[in-house]
């Protein structure tokens, strides 16, 4: 009753037809951009990443209520951190009803509300994916987590919108924060080299979802009045994630420092035929830095 007549929560059927049109567009635009040239998007990936990035800030750091008038408090806590509401609502970190916190719950609730429709928004990852004719980094992953957050937060969002969920999204949010400053400055090509944690937000988000069964576990052997079937569903949800995660983690990153050392062991066994045969090394050297620039560019 606290979310009714908010924009698309009174009914599921607009956010179970983005969903499908989501798929549609992941299924069908690979094909449709199979004969065209890729688009660079370079100026829209700025804004949109710099956008999503100020999204997640705010929904880490929520404005005082509207209750409450601007003009009452001083410049420096206009802007509060999320977790001053759930200091101000007395939550519980082991388990947290819905409907204990008063106000507080409201404050958590219309920042909620935020990070449920941002889910919405960054289904556009996966369009520029396609448009930018990068398929290899449109995933099982990639997708069934796009897909599968914008639906469980509508039914978060009309059941269980504050108390106990709000961990895992304030987490997220701060990963977030991290992943899209990221993403908004690698589209920038001079600032590529200087961008070394793209693995250590990967790491961030297993240790998110770890932290958030944690949290949602102690829910589960010290109940309260959040319903345990949601606590259930969030635990293996989690853990589809971890599995998923793990596997993208490997893929990339081990395979990656195991096909270096490969090649490190090559050079020095070829050692000898290089030092013979000069002007074949630096015709490779030389391929494969025009290799490198290809993709640098791209």
């Amino acid at each position: 009753t606290r979310v009714k007549g908010w924009f698309l929560l009174d009914n599921y059927v607009p956010t179970l037809v983005c969903s499908i049109l989501y798929l549609l567009i992941v299924w069908l635009g690979p094909k449709y951009m199979k004969t065209r040239q890729p688009f660079s998007c370079r100026g829209i990936l700025v804004v949109y990443n710099l956008g999503l990035t100020l999204l997640s800030l705010y929904m880490f750091c929520e404005k005082r209520n509207r209750f409450c008038p601007w003009r009452t408090y001083p410049a420096w806590e206009r802007i509060t951190p999320l977790v001053t509401g759930i200091w101000e609502g007395q939550y519980n970190f082991f388990c947290q009803g819905t409907r204990s916190g008063g106000e507080a719950d409201m404050k958590i609730i219309r920042v909620l509300w935020w990070y449920y429709f941002s889910k919405l928004i960054e289904f556009m990852d996966t369009f520029f994916f396609i448009l930018r004719k990068n398929n290899h980094q449109i995933t099982v992953l990639h997708v069934y987590h796009h897909a599968s957050m914008l639906n469980i937060w509508w039914f978060v969002m009309n059941w269980v919108p504050c108390g106990h969920s709000y961990f895992g999204a304030t987490l997220n949010s701060f990963i977030h924060v991290l992943m899209y400053s990221y993403y908004g400055l690698s589209s920038i090509p001079s600032m590529r080299p200087y961008l070394w944690w793209k693995k250590y937000i990967t790491q961030g988000q297993l240790l998110q979802f770890v932290l958030t069964i944690i949290q949602t576990s102690c829910g589960v052997v010290w109940p309260c009045t959040f319903p345990l079937g949601w606590l259930y569903f969030q635990i293996g949800y989690m853990i589809s994630l971890i599995a998923l995660f793990t596997n993208f983690y490997i893929q990339t990153y081990n395979k990656k420092g195991v096909s270096r050392r490969r090649e490190h062991q090559k050079d020095h066994q070829n050692g000898s035929v290089a030092a013979v045969n000069g002007h074949t090394g630096s015709f490779s050297s030389l391929e494969n830095n025009v290799k490198q620039r290809k993709q640098r560019k791209d």
